[in-house]
């Protein structure tokens, strides 16, 4: 039994910020595991993912690290591009490539005590994988791939349809503030987070960027602070590393509040750095006990 399972694609990334343009895999499932990787309760971490057989090399680097992977092999790779301006909270992208949707099927053998799906694109997780999860352990979601919608290689904004039919067997959701607005009609953070935890989210995390995070459990609301980086190199991957700070200190049994400190100076941290979180967990705790800034309910 696996603490943590991480499902999701292994993407090629194109990223494109005022500094210069980079090359290499990306996604959610390879943020958190490159993330989780530095951290130290890993033995009973897996990752499961696709890709095209030509690309496996991102998953030997993976493995490379002590990480158990399970790949399901796709007929393509998904490809995306990243452009970032100066305000790295804004992001354009394209999609250049697909892989082959997650099944029932292919997860039967895989058991966790907590899964998180890392959706990329709206058909990544079918309702059916959704249901199938819930009914294994806990069931965490990052939003954004059900919230897009590819047509002609451009990402569009789109509402979630199966939202009602799914999110009351998610557990823990992530989204930013964007995602809460698409999914809720709300720009008002409480209101969101309320009609979220309706439908049936238990946890519901709403990440803010530069100005923090709010976390919606049991009735209360919890401000998380945004640590200030030494340096703003590399956002992409931030909400991913956020997930996985969050999602190893809740296993862990640690609060909302310190949970959510965790995930959000893991952020801060890989924020300063291109590539995945690469830091250690003392340096994680190390941010947060010099930071003046605190969590509080709200």
């Amino acid at each position: 039994m696996n603490d943590i399972c991480c499902i999701g694609h292994i993407t090629l990334d194109k990223i494109v910020t005022p500094r210069k343009t980079t090359y290499m895999p990306g996604g959610t499932s390879y943020y958190f595991s490159h993330g989780i990787s530095h951290l130290k309760d890993t033995k009973h971490y897996q990752l499961v993912t696709a890709l095209a057989p030509n690309e496996f090399k991102a998953v030997e680097e993976i493995r490379a690290k002590g990480i158990k992977v399970t790949v399901i092999p796709s007929r393509r790779t998904v490809y995306f591009e990243n452009t970032y301006g100066e305000n790295q909270d804004n992001r354009t992208q394209r999609v250049l490539a697909k892989a082959d949707p997650f099944t029932v099927e292919q997860l039967k053998n895989i058991n966790a005590h907590i899964f998180h799906l890392g959706s990329l694109l709206a058909d990544d997780f079918s309702l059916d994988v959704v249901k199938y999860l819930s009914t294994k352990g806990i069931l965490a979601v990052d939003a954004q791939g059900y919230l897009r919608e590819v047509r002609d290689e451009k990402v569009y904004p789109t509402d979630w349809t199966d939202k009602t039919k799914a999110l009351k067997y998610i557990d823990i959701l992530k989204v930013n503030e964007h995602e809460m607005e698409v999914l809720t009609g709300q720009t008002d953070i409480k209101k969101a987070a309320l009609q979220l935890a309706e439908w049936g989210v238990k946890e519901v995390l709403i990440t803010l960027g530069s100005l923090g995070s709010i976390i919606y459990a049991e009735g209360k609301f919890h401000k998380i602070p945004a640590y200030p980086p030494k340096d703003i190199v590399d956002a992409t991957g931030c909400g991913d590393t956020y997930a996985t700070g969050y999602l190893y200190m809740r296993n862990k049994g640690a609060s909302y509040e310190e949970a959510g400190c965790f995930a959000a100076a893991m952020s801060t941290l890989k924020l300063e750095a291109s590539g995945p979180f690469s830091k250690t967990e003392e340096d994680v705790w190390n941010l947060i006990r010099t930071s003046l800034l605190k969590a509080e309910e709200i």
